[in-house]
């Protein structure tokens, strides 16, 4: 059992002053791992009040000296990579493999992208007789998810020091133990007092964050729902308010494609991290000629992908709570009473896993727009099949969603696939399975959210634009 009773505030670890507390369970046995304190209101205000304190002489550091910090906090993150490991696969159930290979490897990535962009920054530029400045915009609250709790945090937390900003950071009550040994990473790096703080809560800390009028930024990831709620009580404030949001991403598959290769990756993708990635493929549009083709790659990729013990060589874990697997069961439910045709999985867990929160990795064909596996965001192992007639309605049906987060085009050449790309109403796309390009910026069109993360427009996020006119004249420049 995991007690985390204390906040990092102002540089030190200080115990939690309300009486409020959340019991976790893990997710791959059901048992209660860990208990968590609550910060009150009174936490908050501390957290907050420190990293105004800092904010100043933070925001006057030399970028130099900024990037040294950063370089050294990514060392910190890997030298404690399998502590980290273990944490993230006790919170959220991610197989140890997968916590090793893609969540905490993630990690230091961020910090060492954020230390190149602030290394060859220029926060000021001079168009016409204007000088224009970059300034930090201040203190920053990072409330974050629990899908990819590692990665999600530092693609925030990265760029927001770089810039100069300081922050007060509220991870996901059901991803706080990484967030903590996280903490302990930036402490022993060096970080000034205050200018990183970590306080531990539910929703009711989340919205204190959010409401808080000396925070000058809320940069959140999360479900549309909660990013409506934190947007409604950051408006008071007039803060800036940033959003990576819920996702139902397309894969479209060209008539010419390599169709195994695409269903095949497709499908191991909405499966990996127990389909709990709001950038999944989890609608893949395939032509009506090659439907039955797809189901029968889907299937067999789907049966072939272990599920068990997130501790063995299994492929696939637990889902992160018994809320997130009855959400859905009660999709696939509807899936089926909504008249699609069911392929493989379906409901209940896989035979001989009857503690814990496991899911059967599950495929629909026959799927229509009006469906809500097709519309509404699952966050489960669950692949909706649907098939089109001609290349106008693949992009009528890609389009056709609340979300626009990512989406997915697969062709016969780059360049094929390429004119389907321009045309899909979303953030982030992956032509052919091209590898992650950590510094491309990833966010959403619509119901997905505002704003982009990662490289450098990451890093333009959490800074103010300051025009000076006159201070770029002839005359000023020869009096410099």
């Amino acid at each position: 059992m995991h007690e985390l009773t204390k906040f990092f505030i102002g540089g030190e670890w200080r115990a939690a002053t309300g009486g409020a507390a959340v019991s976790l369970h893990d997710p791959a046995t059901g048992e209660r791992n860990v208990q968590l304190a609550v910060a009150s209101e009174d936490d908050v205000n501390s957290a907050v009040s420190a990293a105004q304190r800092a904010f100043d002489p933070w925001a006057l550091t030399e970028p130099h000296e900024r990037v040294a910090i950063l370089r050294k906090i990514a060392e910190e993150i890997d030298l404690r990579k399998e502590e980290l490991a273990e944490a993230v696969t006790s919170e959220m159930g991610a197989p140890l493999w997968l916590s090793q290979s893609a969540h905490v490897s993630m990690a230091p990535v961020h910090f060492t992208i954020a230390a190149d962009v602030l290394d060859r920054f220029q926060f000021e530029r001079r168009s016409g007789n204007t000088l224009i400045r970059y300034e930090p915009i201040g203190v920053c609250g990072l409330i974050t998810p629990w899908n990819w709790p590692l990665n999600q945090i530092c693609a925030k937390l990265a760029p927001a020091l770089a810039a100069g900003c300081t922050v007060v950071l509220k991870p996901s009550e059901f991803a706080s133990l990484s967030a903590v040994l996280l903490a302990e990473a930036i402490e022993a790096a060096g970080v000034p007092a205050g200018v990183f703080n970590l306080v531990l809560g539910d929703a009711s800390t989340g919205a204190e964050i959010s409401a808080h009028p000396s925070i000058a930024m809320v940069s959140f990831t999360g479900s549309t729902r909660a990013g409506i709620d934190v947007a409604v009580r950051a408006a008071p404030s007039v803060k800036r308010v940033h959003q990576e949001l819920g996702g139902k991403s397309p894969s479209v598959v060209l008539d010419g494609a390599d169709l195994p290769n695409a269903v095949a990756t497709v499908t191991q993708f909405v499966l990996l991290n127990s389909g709990q990635t709001c950038s999944a493929p989890t609608r893949l549009i395939v032509p009506r000629s090659k439907l039955e083709q797809a189901c029968e790659i889907a299937s067999g990729v789907c049966e072939a992908f272990t599920v068990g013990d997130p501790r063995s060589e299994a492929r696939m874990g637990p889902v992160v709570s018994a809320a997130q697997w009855n959400r859905v069961q009660a999709l696939i439910k509807a899936g089926v009473d909504e008249g699609a045709r069911l392929v493989t999985g379906g409901l209940g867990k896989p035979e001989g896993l009857d503690r814990g929160y496991y899911c059967k990795p599950t495929v629909f064909a026959d799927v229509h727009n009006d469906m809500r596996i097709a519309q509404e965001e699952i966050f489960g192992p669950v692949l909706s099949i649907v098939a089109y007639d001609d290349i106008e309605e693949a992009i009528g049906i890609a389009n056709d969603s609340p979300y626009g987060l990512a989406g997915y085009v697969w062709g016969a050449t780059d360049d094929e696939a390429l004119a389907v790309a321009r045309r899909l109403a979303v953030g982030q796309i992956i032509l052919n399975g091209a590898a992650m390009d950590m510094s491309a910026p990833f966010g959403g069109y619509k119901a997905s959210g505002n704003g982009r993360e990662w490289g450098e427009l990451g890093f333009e996020a959490y800074l103010e634009i300051k025009a000076i006119v006159g201070a770029a004249s002839p005359d000023m420049a020869a009096g410099a």
